[in-house]
């Protein structure tokens, strides 16, 4: 049923961004992109996670643009519908969490949400 399902998408600038960091900072072989959510708790909300790590026994696994995304099936819920952006200015470098739509609208929006800095 959730064969095919992209819950999250990267952008040709993550992807682009994700596999320079893995070749330049010796990502080891086997090691994806992972992308998730900490906290949801209370009035608080989620803040979105992304960074490399090994895949787990309850992780949603697929390929986009090249790069391997791990998330936990977990929190597939939170993850629908967000693409991974890069946003590179004076005022901030990072990947971003960004609204699917945003992007298919052509906009490049911006965030307080850089969740990797580089």
């Amino acid at each position: 049923m959730f064969d095919s399902l992209q819950p999250v998408i990267l952008t040709p600038l993550a992807a682009a961004e994700a596999q320079k960091i893995m070749q330049t900072k010796n990502i080891p072989e086997g090691y994806g992109l992972r992308v998730g959510v900490r906290g949801g708790h209370g009035c608080g909300g989620v803040s979105y996670i992304i960074g490399f790590d090994k895949q787990k026994p309850a992780d949603m696994v697929y390929q986009m643009e090249g790069v391997t995304i791990l998330l936990d099936k977990k929190q597939t819920m939170f993850l629908i519908g967000k693409a991974v952006d890069f946003y590179e200015g004076a005022d901030a470098r990072g990947f971003m969490f960004v609204e699917q739509e945003a992007i298919a609208r052509g906009g490049h929006p911006k965030t307080q949400d850089l969740s990797i800095k580089t």
